[in-house]
This record gives C-alpha cells, structure tokens and sequence, in this order.
C-alpha cells in the first residue's frame, strides 16, 4: 500500500483509481461497507482501490482546543485499511486553502485534475468544501460533468442504530470495549512507540510497555484484558496480556497513558511500535494505600484477564 499525501503531479500508476472518501476514524463497519462499493467498481474497471482522507481530520482544524476526539492516529488507521486491501492512500493535507475551496473547485481541482479518479464512493451524509456545503448528491452532478462515477452508499446500522465514531466513542468512555468492536468489525486498539516511564512496574514484578494516547478519545479508565501486536523490532508477534488505562492515582497525577504488561514475555521493546486491542473491561482505576494490595489486585487482574482471552 502506498500513502500519497499530495494530490498533485502524481504519476500515472497513482491516477485512476476508484477511492472511498471520508475521514473513516475507526474504519468502523459502515466505513467498511463505503471501501467494499469502491473495491467492487475497482475490480470492474480495473482500478487500484484507493482512500482519499485528510489530515488532520477537519475537526481538529476548525475546533484545535477541542478535547480529543479521534480514534485512531493516521498511522493505525493506515494500518487497518492496509489489513483491508487497500493500494492507495491519498491523505489530503487540510489546511486553510483545501477548507476555502468550494465543492466545485474540490471537485475539478483535486478530484478529477490533482488525483484523476476514476470512480468515487461516500456515504449518503458526505459533505464537502467550504462550509460543507457540499453534498454526496452534489458531488454525483459534479462527476457526470467531469467524468468520475460517483456512488452514494446507504447508511449502515447496529441493533437499529446507525453505526457511528460517536456510537462508538460512547461505548469505549462506558466501558464497553466488545460493544464498540462490534461496530467496528475489529478490536479498538490504540497504536504507537514504546515510551521510557517511571519504571515502576518493574519494581513490582509487572513490567509495562508505556504508550502515550494524547490526541486520542480516551476509553474508560481502569484495567484490560488485551491483545498486543509488536508491529516493529526484534519481538514482532501477537501476545496476551493486561494494560492498565488512566492516570495512575496511585503515585500521583499523571498524564493519561496506556501501560500493558505482556504474559510470558521477556525482552526490551522501547521504541518497538504496538498495537493494544482492547478486548474487555475489567475493573475501574482504583487508588491503593499500599503496595501489597495493589500488587494483589494486579495478580487478581491478570488471572481474570488471562482467562478471557483463553477463549478469545
């Protein structure tokens, strides 16, 4: 898979391909079902599948003091739409002369001159240009008149809800990390480099691998049962394990982090890339007066954890 982040002066073997558009924070299911309509008319008219999206999503560019919304990071979203077939990647820097364009200029400037699609597919509630004002019928007209097809995919839904980043970000902050997979189609997982931390874990006999989240919407704190993925580095492979969410009330007030302890492992993966899946809530953050008890409840968190993932 390729990522282009420009959408000029691209060569021919980048130009043409039928793309699914959108931000797809999460490439949740309804993500999915948009990515399947463009692989679809790709393989018809023999096309790469590609992905137009922007970074940074257009909410952190218009609202930037809002708090953290995203799911994931460009990077893990990368990640999943690679696990998805996707060939090319056109991550459309957004800055203020992309949100200025209006949709025509979209439309003619970065579609169907900079990227030369062949075929676009978004979801029925797709706005676009300045002021979204934009619509996914708009830009039908715009393609019939500038020589892209356009498909307008229907909404999908969950137990009579649709499927939505905001259903979804609802389930994580409760707690209820296998209601937010099923959305998704996938575990959520937070991804990135191994941090150095107050190593405290390791006094205790519990070695974390640390990993910052800022940027990200934090789930519920507290303690996981999860999944790890060493994406880089001499340990790459899946392994088991418990990974405590939060601030660390413990020791003090802290920036929220992420720190998983890995089953049965041995080595060093500072700087190593991961990928933490969160498979089930076990317990909230708790503050201990003492460590005997919190080393305890962290003996207590990974049998339970240890058992769930058994049957996972």
């Amino acid at each position: 898979m390729r990522v282009l982040t420009t959408w000029s002066g691209l060569d021919s073997a980048d130009r043409g391909a039928s793309v699914a558009m959108g931000n797809f924070d999460g490439v949740h299911r309804g993500h999915q079902a948009v990515i399947d309509l463009a692989r679809t008319n790709a393989r018809q008219i023999g096309a790469p599948l590609g992905i137009v999206t922007f970074e940074p999503h257009p909410r952190q560019f218009f609202k930037p003091d809002t708090p953290p919304f995203r799911l994931m990071n460009a990077e893990a979203r990368a990640h999943r739409l690679q696990k998805l077939g996707v060939e090319r990647v056109y991550q459309i820097d957004f800055d203020a002369a992309l949100a200025a364009m209006t949709p025509r200029a979209f439309a003619q400037d970065v579609l169907a001159q900079g990227l030369g699609v062949a075929h676009v597919v978004v979801g029925a509630d797709f706005c676009f240009g300045k002021g979204r004002t934009g619509t996914a019928t708009d830009l039908a007209v715009f393609g019939a008149e500038m020589g892209f097809g356009v498909t307008i995919a229907t909404l999908i839904a969950d137990a009579g809800a649709e499927i939505s980043s905001t259903a979804i970000r609802a389930a994580l902050t409760g707690g209820r990390p296998r209601d937010a997979a099923r959305m998704l189609g996938h575990w959520h997982r937070i991804e990135g480099p191994v941090l150095h931390g107050e190593k405290r874990g390791r006094d205790l006999g519990y070695p974390t691998a640390n990993m910052d989240i800022s940027g990200l919407h934090p789930p519920r704190f507290g303690v996981y049962a999860v999944k790890v993925d060493v994406l880089t580095g001499p340990h790459v492979g899946t392994y088991d394990g418990a990974a405590s969410l939060g601030v660390r009330p413990t020791f003090g007030d802290f920036a929220p982090n992420l720190e998983t302890f890995i089953f049965d492992f041995a080595g060093d993966l500072y700087g190593a890339d991961l990928s933490v899946a969160l498979v089930d809530f076990l317990r909230p953050e708790l503050t201990f007066t003492n460590l005997p008890d919190l080393i305890a409840q962290m003996e207590d968190d990974c049998t339970r954890a240890r058992e769930i993932l058994a049957t996972v």
